[in-house]
């Protein structure tokens, strides 16, 4: 991952939490972030098979302490995100194997809430407040830990760690099919 430009765990950027946005004022900043966040999705993708789960980053993962991310959840259009802050999250949560970009060797079990409320500013000031469930909850989430400075391993229950990928193959969760939700 650090070949395709992904900061790796230890970086400082990862766990500060990232600068907010002044928009509209800082419009075209944001919009140079943004498209350097989708440009590296592209190449990720393109590596990689994403589609299964979903794929999200955070600006702090290119190095950029801005509170900018992009989600691309499957089978759905890709979400910008521009100061992100989750104002509700359900007392209803599973927990799932997440990967990370910044983790790339390791999966972590990270219990998440099923349902969440997001506001997000556009691009012209404007506030925008959305609801997402399931696997996109969890893309979502887990971007804007990235924002604040929470690292999976933050989420994790105590007494738990992370596993390497060979040992996370071998879990029924490993088959890159997306998550599934009854």
């Amino acid at each position: 991952m650090r070949d395709l430009g992904i900061v790796q765990y230890g970086a400082p950027i990862l766990v500060e939490p990232a600068r907010p946005f002044q928009l509209p004022v800082e419009r075209e900043e944001a919009a140079t972030i943004v498209e350097k966040l989708f440009a590296t999705v592209e190449r990720l993708a393109s590596a990689h098979d994403f589609s299964g789960k979903g794929l999200g980053l955070a600006a702090p993962q290119i190095g950029v302490s801005r509170a900018a991310a992009v989600v691309r959840p499957p089978g759905a259009e890709p979400l910008m995100l521009l100061n992100p802050r989750i104002t509700h999250a359900s007392e209803a949560v599973d927990e799932r194997f997440e990967g990370c970009l910044s983790f790339f060797d390791v999966r972590a079990l990270v219990p998440r809430p099923l349902q969440i409320t997001v506001e997000t500013q556009m691009p012209d000031g404007t506030t925008a407040t959305a609801i997402y469930e399931h696997g996109t909850a969890r893309l979502i989430a887990h971007e804007v830990d990235h924002l604040e400075g929470f690292l999976l391993l933050h989420r994790m229950r105590p007494g738990v760690d992370p596993i390497p990928v060979e040992e996370y193959r071998r879990t029924g969760e490993a088959t890159g099919r997306a998550w599934t939700y009854e």
